[in-house]
């Protein structure tokens, strides 16, 4: 378990630490992505007509158990970070947990693509929990896998799906849940394999491997990442040994993993095209997720609102679902988690006074997708780490051109003062702009005592 630190709370330290165990590189090589690597080297080199003794059989099959194992083991941990007993509690732990990832994450510098490839698969599968939610919530579910696990199970008893009835709640989440989860984790592990580092690290291994790749080169990669992929799935991972005393049991135990083992190609086979099918519940937060978190040069923190204009076009495209889409954007609005607000605030009687303040999106579902839920950062231009919650309408985010006009008025004098007032250091200030769209709120979250902005603070 993650150890507290004078710097995080448990938390932060929890969502550190689940990270690493995905995409993070270590001398014991024990990450979901070390040992897929470890796989995909010893596969490679190794000849093809080269005979198996037993033992090696034998080696073989306990690796895989391992690696199945941890695969689980993580699957289980973003669910027990990401759910909770109601579809309301889903959907705060959701929140934070998404949000958390966005605030520990950098914004500007040398490492903004390292780490986000590092985080991209978590959040993603995070965001694919909440989008299974919300489509069966919806009626728009039409996968026989799925619907089998919800037989007698309404919209409506959906939201208390855990209460309502455990048992069936439990077994959705080991056959559905969990497979989704273990998807979204795998989708782009072939990445990884030899001749896609090729791809995108050169022959000699000098090339941006963040670079914007030919479309030559891009489509060779995603025509090894898929092969590869899969071939990890069946033969790196599999399915896991039996463990048990009867034969019902066993027939039971192999019919439900076949299952799973199943769901999980289809949903990664079906997201490629993905047109009308299941593979949209991974495909839109594979392209969400790949903007918020992006690995490219061209990175631009302020652009991140502008997600669902790629979106929608990719829905018009043709590349993934319009509906989907829209499902996505009830649930996160036009601004994702964790994401600096700049708004004007309410003064005494009413009007909008002439400063600004910071707030933080701490929730999803925006009654309005352009209003976010928030949490205040600052309260007349000082710091605090217990604020309120509060919807910020448009005409108050500074986000928007119209709004910031507003301010606009303001002489350059004010405007330096509120700076002075927000900004941690001269420095800081010279490179911030005069009157700000948005803010990052990195410097802010990396301090304990603000890492609480999901506490019950308005309550």
């Amino acid at each position: 378990m993650a150890k507290d630190s004078p710097h995080q709370t448990h938390y932060t330290r929890q969502i550190q630490y689940l990270l690493a165990k995905v995409y993070g590189r270590s001398a014991v090589k024990d990450s979901l992505l070390d040992r897929a690597i470890g796989y995909f080297e010893h596969e490679e080199f190794r000849p093809s007509d080269e005979k198996i003794s037993t033992d090696e059989s034998q080696l073989e099959q306990m690796q895989r158990t391992e690696r199945h194992s941890s695969l689980l083991s993580i699957s289980l941990a973003i669910i027990e970070l990401a759910e909770g007993e109601s579809y309301a509690e889903n959907n705060r732990k959701s929140s934070q947990f998404l949000g958390t990832i966005q605030l520990i994450s950098p914004t500007e510098g040398r490492r903004v693509a390292t780490s986000n490839e590092q985080s991209k698969s978590i959040y993603k599968a995070v965001l694919c929990l909440r989008l299974l939610d919300r489509l069966i919530l919806e009626g728009h579910m039409a996968e026989p896998y799925i619907n089998k696990f919800l037989i007698d199970v309404t919209p409506k008893q959906y939201i208390h799906f855990a209460s309502h009835d455990s048992d069936a709640h439990q077994r959705f989440t080991a056959q559905v849940k969990i497979p989704l989860v273990m998807a979204a984790l795998l989708q782009d592990i072939g990445n990884y394999h030899p001749k896609a580092q090729a791809v995108l690290c050169g022959g000699n291994g000098t090339l941006d491997p963040f670079r914007t790749l030919e479309v030559k080169e891009r489509k060779e990669l995603l025509q090894i990442n898929y092969r590869e992929t899969l071939k990890y799935l069946s033969e790196g991972i599999g399915m896991p040994t039996f463990v048990g005393n009867t034969k019902i049991e066993r027939d039971k135990f192999l019919v439900d993993e076949q299952g799973k083992l199943s769901f999980i190609k289809l949903l990664l086979k079906t997201s490629v095209n993905p047109k009308n099918t299941i593979g949209n519940v991974l495909k839109v937060p594979q392209i969400y997720t790949s903007i918020i978190l992006s690995t490219k040069e061209n990175y631009n923190y302020k652009l991140l609102p502008q997600v669902f204009q790629v979106l929608n076009k990719n829905a018009e495209l043709g590349a993934c679902s319009q509906s989907v889409v829209d499902s996505l954007y009830a649930i996160t609005g036009m601004f994702p988690q964790g994401f600096g607000i700049v708004y004007m605030p309410l003064g005494g009687i009413g009007e909008q006074g002439e400063c600004y303040e910071y707030a933080i999106v701490n929730n999803l579902y925006p009654v309005k997708a352009e209003h976010p839920n928030c949490r205040m950062a600052t309260r007349k231009l000082t710091f605090i780490g217990y604020g309120q919650n509060l919807l910020i309408p448009n005409n108050s985010n500074l986000y928007f051109t119209q709004t910031a006009k507003k301010l606009a008025r303001l002489s350059k004098e004010r405007l330096n003062e509120i700076l002075e007032l927000l900004s941690s250091n001269s420095q800081e200030r010279k490179e911030l702009d005069l009157l700000p769209r948005c803010w990052h709120a990195n410097e802010f979250f990396s301090v304990k005592v603000n890492q609480n902005l999901w506490n019950k603070a308005d309550s």
